[in-house]
């Protein structure tokens, strides 16, 4: 039988964890650089009914899109279109004139689905990519 004989009775025949340790430090390093971080907006009141003013955007390099409840559902930067059509060449005019703005869309909780859904096809189907939706969290 083969014996092992132990030349320094204080070392322990132990598993040494450093490199175990190193590794989970470096990946739990990658995984916090790499992940996700909310973006935090500003609460922003979208109008509820016709009459009621939109509230401006500072950001020349934004292109503000609101959705109402009523007719007429769309706004492009404070300026309200009656016609679909209308309001799809205003705002690809908008933003071939500016192609490196962020689009935002405001919708109002009331308006119905169809309008931003027809919205968002559009988008896709222009392929902007910086878009941004301002929703409000419920509390």
């Amino acid at each position: 039988m083969i014996r092992s004989t132990d030349s320094d009775p204080g070392l322990s025949q132990g598993v040494d964890l450093t490199p175990l340790i190193d590794i989970i430090f470096i990946v739990l390093v990658f995984l916090l650089l790499t992940a996700n971080v909310q973006l935090l907006t500003l609460p922003v009141d979208v109008p509820e009914q016709n009459d009621a003013q939109m509230n401006s955007l500072q950001d020349p390099k934004s292109i503000a899109i609101s959705i109402v409840a009523q007719e007429p559902y769309y706004a492009l930067d404070q300026q309200k279109f009656e016609q679909w059509d209308s309001f799809k060449a205003a705002f690809l005019a908008r933003h071939q004139n500016l192609p490196e703005a962020a689009v935002i869309v405001a919708a109002d909780q009331d308006a119905p689905i169809q309008p931003l859904m027809k919205l968002l096809a559009l988008l896709q189907a222009q392929q902007i990519d910086q878009t941004q939706i301002v929703m409000e969290e419920t509390q």
